[in-house]
């Protein structure tokens, strides 16, 4: 299915989902694509976990903590330059959730995330070739999302959202 579609869990087969993405031209590189799944437990309890499904730099998803090693992006504060030769210009994967349980009513969105880069305010102080406010992180880490796919349980009698 399409993002923002439903889907049917199929007893015994755990679904795979394509997650690509690609570096606006004008932003940063990309750091990590993550798979951010939540659901609804039998007790009626919401929960979220977010898996890192694809790394810049070659790094290798640990699979542990489902996540990226650090790939190294850092910002030059006095200036706001970033490196252009790290992070990744795209980012793919086929990600099956190591977690499913056919039976829980659950979503799956996947995610994006950039570089770090300036924050306004310190761009703002960096032309001014004043400090940066300390009040205000000096960083921010841009991201895009996807819609989210919806998994209907396959026990009629599974938890509802």
């Amino acid at each position: 299915v399409t993002m923002g579609g439903d889907l049917a869990a199929k007893s015994g087969a755990e679904p795979r989902f394509i997650a690509w993405a690609l570096a606006d031209a004008q932003g940063a590189p990309l750091q990590r694509l993550q798979v951010i799944k939540g659901w609804t437990d039998a007790q009626g309890e919401t929960h979220e976990q977010v898996y890192d499904v694809a790394c810049s730099e070659g790094g290798a998803v640990d699979p542990a903590t489902h996540r990226c090693p650090d790939n190294g992006a850092r910002v030059n504060i006095a200036d706001c330059t970033i490196p252009s030769d790290i992070g990744a210009q795209q980012l793919r994967s086929v990600w099956r959730d190591p977690d499913f349980d056919e039976s829980q009513r659950a979503f799956y969105y996947a995610r994006v995330l950039e570089n770090p880069t300036c924050r306004w305010s310190t761009w703002d102080a960096v032309r001014e070739g004043v400090p940066p406010r300390s009040d205000f992180p000096k960083t921010i880490q841009d991201r895009a999302w996807s819609s989210p796919i919806w998994i209907e349980p396959t026990d009629e009698g599974a938890a509802t959202s």
